[in-house]
């Protein structure tokens, strides 16, 4: 009890962002759009996966590439979050294609 209050006088961790429930998959062009925006005090940022199933002579059954997307962008609202991580990989999926899996 007296470390919750003084984590609450004393800013506690709210600082650190935490990652709210991943959102139902789109699919676009073959990818996975989920959407998992990080819950930032109040504001959601954009923030997410990009997956692909990976053909069953490529891997294992279910095997999937997978590419970590976060932006900068802060939204209030959840769904409005959602929304824009959707456009915003749809967008990095017609420029990038493949290529966001190949390693830098």
């Amino acid at each position: 009890m007296f470390k919750k209050l003084l984590s609450g006088l004393l800013g506690g961790d709210n600082s650190t962002p935490g990652n709210a429930a991943s959102a139902e998959p789109v699919e676009y062009k073959g990818y996975l759009i989920v959407s998992e925006p990080a819950d930032q005090g109040g504001q959601f940022r954009v923030s997410g996966w990009i997956r692909k199933p990976l053909p069953a002579a490529e891997g294992e059954e279910g095997s999937m590439l997978e590419h970590r997307f976060e932006r900068s962008d802060m939204l209030p609202g959840r769904d409005a979050c959602d929304a824009l991580m959707v456009s915003k990989a749809q967008r990095f999926i017609d420029e990038v294609g493949d290529e966001m899996f190949s390693p830098r």
